[in-house]
């Protein structure tokens, strides 16, 4: 259960929502949001490869 604590404290900005207006926003505003998202791929990227490895591992484990 959420407490009264938490209703105080600042929620945190979102950076970009997928499918919102980008017209109002500047060159810069783009790059920065395109740098944020590119970051967010490779993270993603990592994670997927990361439990693809242990999948893979474990089918191997599992068919010998």
């Amino acid at each position: 259960m959420a407490s009264e604590d938490d209703d105080n404290k600042p929620r945190k900005k979102i950076a970009h929502e997928i499918g919102q207006d980008l017209s109002l926003l500047s060159v810069d505003e783009l790059g920065a949001r395109i740098a944020l998202l590119t970051g967010e791929i490779e993270r993603l990227r990592a994670a997927e490869a990361k439990k693809r490895a242990s999948k893979d591992a474990a089918d191997r484990f599992f068919r010998s």
